[in-house]
């Protein structure tokens, strides 16, 4: 009986601390409350070492997971399997997550440091009186070239892109937006076309530049540019940033007739049960230094004009990367198309791919 009873206190034992170590793992690394902080952004897209000193400045635990895509962030969170507290969405689709109401209206009282964000980046059409979102990174869409394949300056146009010089020796970008947005800008059309007829004659235009297009891909452009295995691409101004630091025979060109000006923005999901640690986090970020240490690491533009005055001047002087107003009075955000056109976009880009 003695052994029965052992045997039964051992068993109950087991059951305890099993319980107590799964109670344990839950709170850590499940829901986001009390001093746990939980962040989703896009991959490689802050200073690790910011996440550190954040967490021992304000005693919070992190927990930061990534995703690869506007839409892959969004059906996550609406799934609602993790309780996000703060997510870093782009413009078009905090315009779609808002019409979802997803999205909690921010208390501007909670907020320090709004008035470092450089006002031409503030109150935009895609977030009112910035209502649920505070600015983060900004960019431009353009055309990255090696001038041991292309003459420096020939490159200017997203015309120029159809040279038969180019044949076989352009990347593309791996996004519909992108490519049937330079294919209308390059006619003189809005990227958020919602013409059919601008639409249809876009992917006619993108039939002729098939035979340049060695690859349609994402973050393989980077490798292909700064190993010269490549004429050209389509890319982000940030990505650009990093390949130049590579390869001193590359140039980023911003298309003067016009192109994407994209916004990543901090946003609450209304699933968040740390608010006041998405605060404490968006608090964080604009502080001048924070924002200066991440934008030199990352290489995108900081819309905090305090931290510009800390970064080095051969970074903000750069038109590559700080663009004049008048070269951004030309550049497009963009909007959310709706499903139908969204569709349509996406029908028009994928029947590119598959018979270029």
């Amino acid at each position: 009986m003695k052994k029965l009873n052992a045997l039964f206190s051992g068993i109950i034992l087991i059951i305890i601390l099993l319980a107590f170590t799964s109670f344990n793992l839950e709170k850590t690394s499940g829901a986001s409350g009390g001093r746990v902080l939980t962040i989703y952004n896009w991959g490689d897209y802050i200073d690790p070492s910011l996440i550190k000193r954040f967490e021992k400045e304000y005693n919070y635990k992190v927990i930061y997971e990534t995703f690869d895509s506007n839409e892959s962030m969004m059906t996550k969170i609406k799934q609602g399997g993790t309780a996000y507290d703060l997510t870093i969405p782009s413009e078009y689709m905090i315009q779609k997550m808002v019409k979802q109401d997803m999205l909690i209206p921010l208390d501007h009282s909670k907020i320090k440091g709004l008035e470092n964000i450089d006002s031409r980046f503030l109150n935009i059409p895609f977030d009112p009186n910035n209502k649920f979102s505070i600015p983060y990174f900004w960019g431009t869409l353009g055309i990255i070239y090696n001038d041991e394949f292309i003459k420096e300056g020939q490159i200017k146009h997203w015309d120029d892109l159809w040279d038969p010089s180019l044949k076989n020796n352009l990347m593309l970008i791996d996004g519909a937006r992108e490519v049937i947005g330079l294919a209308l800008n390059s006619d003189g059309h809005s990227l958020n076309s919602k013409n059919d007829k601008q639409l249809e004659n876009a992917s006619k235009k993108l039939d002729g530049l098939s035979s340049n297009v060695k690859a349609i891909v994402a973050d393989e452009i980077k490798m292909y540019m700064i190993n010269g295995e490549s004429a050209a691409a389509v890319t982000f101004s940030g990505e650009a940033a990093s390949m130049l630091e590579e390869n001193e025979h590359l140039h980023y060109v911003i298309p003067e007739e016009g192109s994407n000006l994209w916004f990543d923005n901090f946003v609450i999901p209304k699933t968040a049960k740390n608010i006041d640690g998405a605060y404490d986090f968006i608090n964080f970020m604009l502080k001048p230094d924070v924002a200066a240490q991440n934008a030199e690491y990352i290489g995108y533009s900081t819309p905090n004009k305090k931290a510009l005055e800390i970064l080095p001047k051969e970074i903000t002087n750069d038109p590559q990367f700080y663009p004049s107003d008048k070269i951004i009075e030309h550049l497009e955000v963009y909007d959310d198309l709706g499903q139908t056109y969204l569709e349509l976009y996406n029908d028009l880009f994928l029947k590119f791919k598959m018979y270029r």
